[in-house]
């Protein structure tokens, strides 16, 4: 459903009627039905699960048709079954989240009276989508958006934009539109969409965006859930084997050929472990991908990062980093946009790579003499959105979690925190703000209503005035 334009409507025009038109037929919705029943919120949330496993391949093929290659087996792990494994979870706990909190009532002043805290809708969603996940990203944020009631409108990113097409044609056989609506990046659709008036808005993608979101959406005073990535580092502990530690950090590293806001960014190793560090993942590596055309091997999305991450590594080279190549074969292909994994040694300080999240198959190595040292250095710059620590050390893992504040923690392993259904998810300071996932999800789109229920009988009428020796004997009492 769209606005009528006016017969000369420039094309924002009618890109910003036809989100003002979808967001009112939300919102009507919304008030005529505020509190969808269980059986309403399970019947949605079973709908997202049919639509993905009934639309798999086509999803699949969208998002390969985006990257140009995206490894079909990651987005079946990391999109498909984590949507379909998501609901699942929700579905067992939806019930026990939504029932009222009963809550305590101080007696001294209240006899017989009783507090709840009632979950309620909030409204209407807005989610504004990045392209590393879409699929992940909008969905997830939809299961948790649904099962605490509410309706959605989500804009994807401009590099989805076969998946978006595929999206805003399948979807209406499942939801209607005062549901359920996908927006595509045209230009421009991004600022106009996080000025509407929402009543919760999720943000997912860089610093920069974030920041212009949260200025657009505090002009409403729209709660938002910024999830903004960062440079997130790995510290293996001498003890750790470091077998063990570059098999698992490896897989995570290349994953989306690094495009992954909660990848690892850049790499803690004890003075000396360098070398062998090198010809493990040297080893590893080319098991995995014997070559760059390895249809595993996930492009780089669009051109404009291609050049960024190659200009990277040729900075850091002329600034004396040893680069160390781990496909053989040449360095990067730019009609595929594939990068080969690199290894980056003795990474200058002001390099890019050291400076911004990286957002590729690129990881900086640097020695540490003393655990104070990556401690420190972590903590002199903005808060990571997640940590992984490698120790078998159960003090040394606790000093790194009292001692270095992230948003997430993965310890002996990468990422996987975040795939916890469990766990919540979000940034802390320049990384982020709010959670989603798991319960903590469901209050994120959910007024956390305090309601107090008056008893027959209250104690406050001791302190009507005219204020007396009684009403100063009680007060006397109450503040002993």
């Amino acid at each position: 459903m769209s606005a009528i334009p006016l017969p000369n409507a420039s094309p924002m025009d009618r890109v910003r009627d036809e989100l003002e038109a979808t967001l009112r037929l939300q919102r009507d919705a919304y008030f005529a039905r505020p509190i969808p029943s269980l059986d309403e919120r399970r019947a949605d949330l079973l709908k997202l699960q049919a639509f993905i496993r009934d639309n798999k391949e086509g999803l699949v093929s969208a998002v390969n048709a985006d990257y140009g290659n995206r490894s079909r087996h990651e987005t079946l792990f990391t999109e498909i079954f984590t949507v379909i494994d998501g609901v699942d979870h929700v579905l067992k706990h939806l019930k026990k989240w939504m029932k009222p909190q009963r809550r305590g009532v101080d007696l001294r002043n209240f006899f017989g009276a009783s507090n709840r805290v009632l979950p309620q809708p909030l409204g209407v969603v807005g989610a504004i989508v990045p392209w590393n996940f879409p699929i992940n990203l909008s969905f997830t944020g939809l299961i948790y958006t649904f099962a605490a009631g509410n309706r959605a409108m989500v804009k994807m990113s401009e590099n989805s934009r076969h998946l978006a097409q595929f999206l805003i044609e399948k979807i209406p056989a499942y939801f209607a539109r005062d549901k359920l609506a996908f927006f595509d990046e045209t230009g421009g659709v991004g600022i106009e969409f996080s000025k509407l008036k929402f009543d919760h808005l999720l943000f997912t993608g860089s610093g920069q965006t974030g920041r212009a979101v949260m200025a657009a959406a505090a002009q409403n005073l729209c709660p938002v859930t910024l999830e903004m990535g960062g440079k997130s580092p790995a510290i293996v502990c001498d003890d750790y084997p470091l077998q063990k530690a570059a098999e698992r950090l490896l897989f995570v590293k290349l994953l989306n050929a690094g495009q992954i806001c909660t990848t690892v960014d850049y790499l803690y190793l004890p003075k000396g472990k360098t070398a062998e560090f090198v010809a493990l993942a040297k080893d590893i590596v080319a098991k995995r991908y014997p070559q760059l055309a390895s249809p595993d091997f996930t492009s780089i999305i669009d051109q404009r990062s291609f050049q960024r991450l190659t200009a990277a590594l040729e900075e850091a080279r002329a600034g004396g980093a040893t680069l160390v190549q781990l496909i053989p074969g040449q360095p990067w292909d730019a009609a595929s946009r594939k990068i080969a994994p690199h290894l980056v040694l003795n990474t200058p300080a002001n390099s890019v790579l050291l400076r911004r999240e990286i957002f590729g198959p690129i990881l900086p190595v640097i020695e540490y003499s003393s655990l104070e040292e990556p401690i420190a250095a972590i903590n002199s710059g903005p808060r990571p959105l997640a940590l992984y620590p490698f120790s078998n050390d159960k003090q040394v893992i606790q000093t790194l979690l009292e001692r270095v504040m992230s948003g997430g923690v993965s310890v002996n392993d990468a990422l996987f925190h975040v795939g916890q259904h469990d766990l919540p998810f979000g940034g802390v300071g320049e990384s982020g703000m709010g959670h989603y996932h798991g319960y903590e999800g469901f209050v994120t789109f959910s007024k956390m209503r305090p309601v107090f229920y008056q008893a027959s009988f209250s104690a406050v009428k001791f302190l009507w005035p005219p204020y007396g020796k009684f009403a100063t004997k009680y007060l006397a009492f109450l503040t002993k």
